[in-house]
C-alpha cells in the first residue's frame, strides 16, 4: 500500500465509496471505516497500520498548505 488511492482500493473491496466533496472530510471518514474493518477483523494489522499512516500524513500535507495561505 503506497497511496490513499491504495486505501480507497481496500475500501471498495468491502462495499465502501467515499466522497463528501472536502478532502479533509473524506480522510477523516475513510480512518473511520479502516477502524471499523479492523475491529472487526477483516483486514490485517499490516493493513491497518499502513492505512492510517498514509491516511494522516496526507492529512498534514492539507494542513500546513493550508496554513502557508
Amino acid at each position: 500500500m503506497n497511496s490513499v488511492y491504495d486505501v480507497l482500493q481496500l475500501l471498495k473491496k468491502f462495499g465502501i465509496f467515499i466522497y463528501i466533496g472536502d478532502r479533509q472530510a473524506d480522510l477523516e471518514m475513510m480512518e473511520v471505516e479502516i477502524r471499523e474493518l479492523y475491529a472487526e477483523h477483516l483486514i490485517s494489522k499490516e493493513d491497518f497500520q499502513h492505512s492510517i499512516l498514509l491516511l494522516r500524513r496526507e492529512r498534514n500535507q492539507i494542513q500546513e498548505e493550508q496554513n502557508k495561505k
